[in-house]
């Protein structure tokens, strides 16, 4: 079984501020000025919590950290195997010490990046990772607004234990928040939104669901079809083949090639049935952010490459890129696999190991899942 790689960052002095009556930590100084009036950290206590729920699993999870009170420390203390990846610049950690090992994270491509501490802190995690990758929270700070973050740090173990066991655990939107430390500190409280970030929280069907919790397969299938078509700009849409694809073409009214691959610009058909040199002619034409491919898993087997598209060879999936590739299908589908982890298997062993790890599966309209992708064995 594929280690699951979780990134962890935690900010020693989340929340410092708050047992002295200093409302925070954010501040030049005001960290070394809750120091001197006796507070002490607690954000390295709170990650434990949440680690703590892991430890089942260890012989299955690696932990990349920063070193010392940054990660290092709860990690070892319980045993996990522990990569430190980033030493932080400074005694009193910084903001820049959290976003820099933030960086240094997501270039180890963990599946995960958890993170400890308060508001402050996920405004400096958004200010890396944006929405483009999945985070999660460990409420260590003295203020919570952003909704980012588990409602307890043992909460936020059980959602990395659901992930590291193949369970359904869906990616939602959610806001990253702040208010004025300095305005608060005069009992002002004024927040501002400063962006969002993919979190994944526990599964959570969409609303097109039959009595007794079964998916109606063609109302989620319309879903997912709609998800997919109001995200069609001006890119170049691969799709490739099997049914929840082909119900995708027949809600764009377009003409489909069940068992083949078909280009599709502007919501209008290009081509049908297109081989791997018509598709590797037809990519070079276009920047790697103008293109998509969307594609779906062998249902029972959970293949999503290596089996009935072989025209997306190596090199066309190299060159459409990871981050573009757009995986459709209903929960039901999902379940079904059994937890068994979807299947890369493109002849390239390089390329199917930098595709494994936790991918976003289109479910419904504005759902997704993550779900474990690995390379074949």
């Amino acid at each position: 079984m594929k280690q699951f790689k979780l990134g962890l960052v935690i900010n020693p002095i989340a929340g410092i501020g708050g047992s002295v009556a200093l409302k925070g930590s954010d501040g030049v100084g005001i960290a070394e000025q809750a120091i001197a009036l006796g507070a002490t950290a607690k954000a390295n206590a709170r990650a434990s919590l949440a680690l703590e729920i892991l430890l089942p699993y260890q012989d299955n999870l690696v932990i990349y950290t920063a070193a010392d009170d940054m990660g290092e420390c709860a990690a070892r203390t319980l045993g996990f195997n522990t990569k430190v990846i980033y030493q932080p610049q400074h005694k009193v950690t910084t903001e820049n010490d959290t976003e820099q090992a933030v960086k240094v994270l997501i270039d180890e491509s963990v599946d995960l990046l958890l993170f400890a501490g308060g508001d402050g802190t996920a405004r400096n995690v958004c200010h890396i990772v944006a929405d483009k990758f999945p985070v999660l929270g460990i409420p260590a700070g003295c203020k919570i607004h952003s909704g980012v973050y588990a409602i307890t740090p043992k909460a936020a173990g059980r959602v990395v234990e659901l992930m590291i066991t193949h369970q359904l655990v869906s990616l939602t939107d959610a806001d990253v928040m702040d208010i004025d430390e300095n305005l608060f500190r005069k009992g002002i409280v004024k927040a501002k939104r400063f962006g969002e970030m993919r979190v994944p929280s526990e599964l959570r069907y969409i609303q097109a669901v039959k009595s007794g919790g079964k998916e109606s397969d063609e109302l989620v299938l319309q879903d997912i079809a709609a998800d997919v078509i109001a995200k069609m700009d001006d890119e170049l849409f691969i799709i490739g083949s099997g049914s929840t694809t082909a119900f995708l073409m027949e809600e764009l009214a377009l003409e489909n090639t069940l068992l083949g691959v078909d280009a599709v610009c502007h919501q209008t058909l290009l081509a049908n049935d297109l081989t791997e040199s018509q598709l590797w002619q037809l990519i070079a034409d276009y920047s790697t952010e103008q293109v998509k491919l969307v594609i779906t898993l062998i249902g029972g087997q959970g293949h999503i490459f290596g089996r009935g598209n072989q025209q997306l060879s190596s090199r066309v999936i190299r060159a459409i890129g990871k981050d573009n590739i757009m995986i459709i299908a209903t929960k039901a589908k999902l379940n079904a696999l059994q937890a068994r982890p979807l299947i890369v298997d493109t002849g390239d062993s390089a390329l199917d190991i930098e595709l494994s790890g936790y991918l976003p599966v289109i479910t419904g309209y504005n759902d997704q899942v993550l779900y474990p992708v690995v390379s074949p064995q």
